[in-house]
């Protein structure tokens, strides 16, 4: 009995965390409008598109942290030359 409370406090506390699309896209215009942007012209439309592409730079970057497939291989030959007699 102890474990499923235990999983369910587990699980509620990881779902706490989701957000649908449209509760973000509501929170990003929040953003935006405390920022004094008003809806319907250019800079409210950029300051939106400015948090999505830094919540997209921050999920690359937390990406390849843990992935180190991305990681350039650098392949090193040493090439023996023979001194000239």
């Amino acid at each position: 009995m102890l474990s499923r409370s235990v999983l369910l406090v587990f699980v509620t506390a990881l779902l706490a965390g989701c957000v649908s699309a449209e509760e973000q896209r509501a929170r990003d215009e929040d953003k935006c409008r405390s920022y004094g942007f008003t809806k319907r012209n250019d800079a409210f439309a950029e300051c939106l598109q400015r948090i999505e592409l830094d919540r997209r730079a921050e999920f690359r970057q937390s990406k390849s942290s843990f992935d180190d497939w991305n990681r350039p291989v650098v392949v090193y030959r040493p090439i023996v030359v023979a001194p000239k007699p």
